[in-house]
This record gives C-alpha cells, sequence and structure tokens, in this order.
C-alpha cells in the first residue's frame, strides 16, 4: 500500500508539471494570435520595427531577439574561461583543502545574489569606469550588460563545473599517474573527456539564465528599439522590452509583448534541447 501511494505521488507530481508547462504554452500562445493574426510568425520574427505610436502603430520581435542573442552570448564567451580556471582550482588542484573551501563559499554566495544587485553594482561601478576611461557609457549598452551577465553566471558555471570535475573517479587519474602523465595530461585526457557532458549542462544553465535576465540588463542596455549595431550599440533584450513596456501596454502592443515571451520560451527550450543532444552524445564518446 506504501509503494503504491508513494507512486501515485510521483505520477500525481508529474502530471502537474506538464499540466502546468501546458497551461503555460496555451496562455502565451492564445494571447499572441492577434499579433501572428496580424503580422504572421515569420512577419514578427523578421520585422524589426517597434512603432507604438497609434497613428504608425507597427510592431517586431527581430531587434530584441538579436539584443537577447547579442549579450547572452557574448556573456558565455566572458564566462567560460573565468568559470573554468575556479572550477580546475576547487575541483582539481586544490580540492579538498580549506582554500578551495573558502572560495567555493564566496561563489555559492555571488549566486544567490538578487539580479537587480548586480544591476545597481554594474551602473554605479563598471560605468563610471568605462565613463572614466573617456567612452560614452550610454552607447555601450550591449557591452557593459555582457559584462555584468558574465559576471552574474560565472558562479552558477563555475559552481556546476567544480561538482563534476571532482566526480572523476580518482583511480582513473591515479592510472594515468602512474604511467608519468602530468598534472596538465590528466586533465586535458582524463578529467576533461569524464566530465564533458555535465560540464556542457553547466554551461548550457548559464546562458539560460544569461537569456532569461531582466533587471540587471534593463538598467545598462540602453533600452533603444532598435537592432544593437555591435558591442558599441544600445538595444533591447527579450526580456527587457517586456519589463520595461508590459505594465502600459494594451491592444495590439500587449499581445506583441506576449508573443516576445512565447519566442523567447521556444528559444530557451531548443536550447535546452540542444544541451540534451549534446550531453547525450558526449556521454557516449
Amino acid at each position: 500500500m506504501k509503494d503504491k501511494l508513494f507512486r501515485f505521488v510521483l505520477f500525481f507530481a508529474a502530471l502537474m508539471i506538464l499540466l502546468l508547462s501546458a497551461g503555460i504554452i496555451y496562455s502565451l500562445v492564445s494571447r499572441s494570435l492577434d499579433t501572428f493574426n496580424e503580422y504572421g510568425v515569420w512577419g514578427f520574427i523578421s520585422n524589426a520595427e517597434w512603432d507604438p505610436r497609434k497613428a504608425t502603430e507597427e510592431y517586431g520581435a527581430l531587434s530584441f531577439i538579436v539584443g537577447t542573442l547579442y549579450t547572452a552570448f557574448f556573456a558565455l564567451l566572458i564566462c567560460i574561461p573565468f568559470s573554468l580556471s575556479v572550477a580546475l582550482f576547487n575541483g582539481e588542484y586544490f580540492k579538498g583543502t580549506k582554500v578551495a573551501s573558502a572560495v567555493s563559499s564566496v561563489v555559492d554566495l555571488l549566486a544567490g545574489i538578487p539580479s537587480i544587485v548586480f544591476g545597481l553594482w554594474g551602473f554605479y561601478s563598471v560605468r563610471p569606469i568605462v565613463i572614466a576611461l573617456g567612452v560614452n557609457a550610454q552607447g555601450f549598452g550591449i557591452f557593459l550588460s555582457s559584462i555584468v551577465l558574465a559576471i552574474m553566471i560565472i558562479p552558477y558555471a563555475s559552481s556546476l563545473s567544480t561538482e563534476f570535475i571532482s566526480m572523476v573517479p580518482n583511480n582513473m587519474k591515479e592510472g594515468a599517474y602512474s604511467l608519468g602523465a602530468t598534472r596538465l595530461e590528466v586533465i586535458r585526457r582524463i578529467s576533461f573527456p569524464t566530465a564533458s557532458s555535465g560540464i556542457v549542462a553547466a554551461y548550457i544553465l548559464a546562458l539560460g539564465r544569461a537569456l532569461g535576465e531582466t533587471m540587471a540588463v534593463t538598467m545598462l542596455i540602453g533600452n533603444t528599439d532598435r537592432i544593437p549595431s555591435g558591442l558599441r550599440g544600445t538595444g533591447n533584450t527579450m526580456a527587457s522590452v517586456i519589463a520595461n513596456q508590459f505594465g502600459e501596454a494594451d491592444g495590439l502592443k500587449l499581445s506583441s509583448l506576449i508573443a516576445i515571451g512565447l519566442i523567447l520560451f521556444i528559444i530557451t527550450a531548443i536550447i535546452n534541447l540542444i544541451a540534451k543532444m549534446v550531453m547525450k552524445r558526449l556521454s557516449k564518446v
């Protein structure tokens, strides 16, 4: 009886997750229909125009998609070398020491800091430094927001990567050392290949947070409704434009903002699917 009850609880929990996901998708799709009926799915995605004026009202998501990808992937590019270095420090070179424990505690502390705090820090610390260097910080919104995003996701990526590197069996590494391998060779030929699927998962999770980050980006990106000209430009992400304009939106504009949320949901789902495929392939190697 206890076993049947436990199985029922597990089944109910799994079913609720499926129903919740279906409810989210239904809500987003149903409230986005006005926009897709007006512009078409591809027409809305490929259009970079965002004009809320009633006389010339027109909405497109392309500029926000580009802004989101710019900031998220550049942040991940910055994150990888720093987080991987921390992971090797804690999980390989100084594993089990007081120094590694102290560094892990700091990393966990940074991971728990709310995003708005990072946004404030970026606005009042990083931005003045850029201005002091003689650069127009207002015109470097993409760059500034990417830097802050990278700092935000480094704790997640490094903490998870450390766990997977620490889980590499010691007998495999000791066997390599007994054959004359150096520490660097053990890391390259044993630790990385064994933990590769977990490390990839860590960076995918970090990328997922960067894609959906709102407040920190909103405070630094410049909030212009146009395609960014590069790291030296300003723009908006899908999350930041929703945060900025949702409260005052109605009619077609409200439907367009919800449609942007739906696109962000789909992009995140696709990235997670790719991550699972990569992890399965790496785990078989």
